[in-house]
């Protein structure tokens, strides 16, 4: 039994594994991006939601301009990781997706490290709004920005509008 669609993300090709990603080579650009969302989207409907957010985070790591056809139909993920974390069954494994972007915006390396630290806490941000269920991680010692330093730090290194989107999420318009 396959979850539900997401509106959010593209509609997936019947088939697909990992070796979708072999086209792209070392590009991370636009087809990369666009293909992360569709694999995501892929394994989402398999029942596989937490690798289906690890493949939006890789969308997210992309090296967009902002003007490419794919990112004006499928804006920056914000609003898909948050039906997915809305809507994934709590019997299915998804981990702990709050943990999980803490430790990633924290450990954050290149290429394009500010650009994916900024995303990685803005989606932090969304898992703490749509699932306050989830704990932190007591162990891990880092300062969590505030909402508002999040949104300064997609203004500074994300897409014309990326903040808004976010922002957009964050107020449940999604």
């Amino acid at each position: 039994m396959s979850l539900p669609v997401c509106p959010h993300l593209p509609t997936p090709r019947p088939h697909m594994d990992w070796r979708v990603y072999e086209p792209h080579g070392e590009t991370r650009g636009a087809g990369f991006y666009g293909t992360a969302l569709e694999y995501g989207h892929f394994l989402w409907q398999r029942r596989l939601p937490a690798r289906a957010i690890l493949c939006l985070d890789r969308a997210m790591g992309a090296d967009l301009a902002g003007n490419e056809p794919v990112v004006h139909s499928w804006p920056m993920p914000y609003a898909a990781m948050a039906w997915l974390l809305t809507e994934v069954p709590r019997d299915l494994f998804c981990g702990n997706p709050r943990v999980h972007f803490q430790h990633y915006a924290d450990r954050m390396n290149e290429p394009r490290k500010a650009m994916r630290e900024w995303r990685a806490w803005a989606c932090w941000a969304i898992t703490r709004r749509v699932r306050p269920d989830l704990p932190a991680d007591p162990r891990h010692d880092v300062r969590e920005p505030t909402e508002a330093e999040i949104g300064a730090g997609l203004d500074a290194v994300g897409l014309t509008g990326e903040r808004a989107g976010w922002q957009a999420v964050l107020d449940g318009r999604f």
